[in-house]
């Protein structure tokens, strides 16, 4: 008899269990979605109703934008970031696609290698370029009188933006074209190769139309990565204007908030654009590689393979003297007197200029965007891949977390400015702080990394959730057990991503930071502004330095958690 009835009170406690857990990770998902609101769209609302507002906070709707539009100094503005931004994409696309091309279809030696000095810029802050580029053709730079020679008077303004640009955005358009070529089905070409066809004719018929939606793509994060750069257009622009430095005069110069407001938006609106166009491609594409595909493996050929390691050597030896100039300038005691070496610029960064607590600042902002960044990211996306119900609420966080990839960090930051620093709202005692900074460099990269870890969450099997479920395990458990040892290599992935971008970003947090919370970066900028360019120079090549470590510490974290949670891949060899 008392068997009889614990049946049914078993039952009733396990489906209890089940409902507090299901909404637990409801409950979860909907502090995401309020963190979201509060950190990303709160802001970006905020720019939209400043831009609305005269200086009195009355409403003048549209009468921003027409002076914006009658003023010919700042109207000439969005002209030369249009230009500037459409030239270092024309410039880039087909050096980072013959760089692409040649890591993946040829057989040339030291294939790592070169890649590998291709992502030097990605380990330093933009504007690291930029100083180099000044010790190498400015005033008294090493080749000032070759840059004559060409009919260039001076390095500074729309010259010096553009090649600093092209090394700085050269590793991001790589990566995805290498990406790009790296899908091709290998009985593509044996069909064509038994057909006769030549190979310019395999090029344009098999290989660009294969490589379309890459090329796109990285065209389109070329051009809003130039439109919305401000460390490179800040240290070597001169009197050339462009719509970033724009906000940040009319911001922190003239106090003219609702005509940065309008920037902002101008600024917003490539990116968006980009955005969408990118999304209707992408549904457009067919899949390149089916289960039936071949994997390509290219055929040695010594004339071409020669040519393409020749090409390979002069981008990276470009790579190299960008930063190895940084680094011998840095070192020099005196520029271009006295060149031998000294450590006065790295005791003038960190001593004399304070420079060291800024650095201080920015490891602790980069390892809270790493921890905090990684567990809301791969929180979110595994409440949004691996649980049910409140659809609504699944539908606006996925919309808030594709959003920042539209979002330039110049408009993010200024958007906290106007949000955050408002009397009324309760969330202010934030402005100033590192939490804030951090907050916010987390926002800025959000979309990558739940990308990344929505790839990972999709390629588990949903029969763990299914039976776990059975099992009556809750879904915290299976989570903790089941998930995070299995995405383990994602996760390190995405803390890696957090943790350098932290440290080389500026335009996120150029309008937040206070004296006691200036970050390296933006240290970097005043001490250029100063005209003290050899201690600027020193902390750039610091930051280099640091990120460089931190990517071999998180290699080697890889390495050891490959062993402990990845054995299953190797049979537990």
């Amino acid at each position: 008899m008392s068997a009889v009835l614990s049946t049914p009170l078993t039952t009733r406690a396990v489906k209890l269990r089940q409902h507090w857990t299901d909404r637990l990770a409801q409950l979860i998902l909907a502090l995401i979605a309020l963190a979201l609101l509060a950190f990303l769209a709160a802001p970006l609302l905020a720019i939209l109703m400043q831009a609305l507002q005269g200086r009195h906070e009355e409403f003048v709707w549209f009468d921003n934008f027409i002076s914006y539009a009658q003023t010919p100094a700042l109207l000439g503005s969005v002209w030369n970031s249009m230009w500037v931004s459409s030239l270092v994409t024309l410039i880039v696309l087909p050096l980072a696609f013959t760089f692409a091309y040649a890591l993946t279809r040829s057989c040339m030696p030291f294939k790592p290698l070169f890649r590998g000095i291709t992502l030097i810029p990605l380990l330093a802050p933009s504007l690291l370029s930029a100083i180099s580029l000044i010790y190498w053709f400015g005033n008294q730079g090493l080749l000032k009188g070759w840059m004559q020679g060409i009919g260039f008077d001076q390095i500074y303004g729309a010259p010096g933006i553009v090649l600093a640009e092209c090394l700085s955005v050269f590793p991001h358009t790589l990566m995805i074209l290498v990406t790009a070529l790296s899908l091709s089905d290998a009985r593509l070409y044996e069909a064509a190769d038994a057909m006769g066809t030549t190979a310019m004719r395999k090029f344009f018929t098999i290989t660009l139309p294969g490589a379309k939606y890459g090329l796109i793509s990285a065209a389109l994060v070329t051009f809003t990565l130039v439109m919305t750069d401000f460390g490179i257009p800040k240290v070597i622009g001169g009197n050339f204007n462009v719509l970033a430095t724009d906000v940040f005069k009319l911001v922190i110069g003239q106090q003219d908030f609702s005509k940065g407001a309008v920037v902002a938006i101008l600024l917003l609106a490539p990116a968006v654009l980009s955005f969408g166009v990118d999304n209707y491609v992408s549904r457009r594409q067919t899949a390149m590689l089916t289960a039936r595909a071949v994997p390509y493996s290219p055929r040695p050929a010594p004339t071409y393979d020669r040519l393409m390691t020749l090409y390979c050597m002069a981008i990276a030896a470009l790579m190299l003297a960008m930063l190895g100039m940084a680094v011998f300038a840095s070192f020099a005691s005196f520029w271009p007197y006295n060149l031998s070496p000294s450590l006065r610029h790295y005791a003038m960064g960190l001593l004399d200029a304070e420079v060291g607590e800024a650095f201080f600042n920015s490891l602790k902002m980069a390892a809270g965007t790493a921890l905090l960044g990684t567990l809301l990211v791969f929180c979110g996306a595994y409440l949004l891949e691996k649980t049910k119900g409140m659809d609504g609420l699944r539908s606006l966080v996925r919309l808030l977390a594709v959003l920042p990839m539209a979002v330039p960090g110049l408009v993010l930051g200024l958007g906290y400015i106007f949000f955050f620093n408002d009397p009324a709202n309760p969330l202010g005692g934030l402005y100033h702080t590192l939490t804030l900074l951090t907050l916010c460099t987390i926002v800025h990269f959000y979309t990558t990394g739940h990308l990344t870890a929505i790839t990972a969450l999709k390629s588990l099997d949903s029969e763990f959730e299914a039976v776990s479920a059975s099992l009556k395990v809750p879904f915290y458990k299976t989570f903790w057990r089941v998930t995070l040892p299995l995405c383990a290599p994602a996760l390190i992935d995405m803390s890696r991503y957090f943790f350098i971008n932290a440290m080389t970003t500026i335009s996120a947090v150029v309008f937040l930071y206070s004296p006691e919370t200036k970050v390296a970066s933006i240290a970097i900028l005043n001490l250029d502004e100063a005209g003290e360019i050899g201690a600027a120079a020193a902390m750039a090549v610091l930051i280099a330095l640091s990120s460089t470590v931190a990517t071999l510490l998180f290699m080697v974290l890889a390495r050891w958690s490959n062993k402990r949670t990845q054995a299953w891949k190797t049979g537990g060899r």
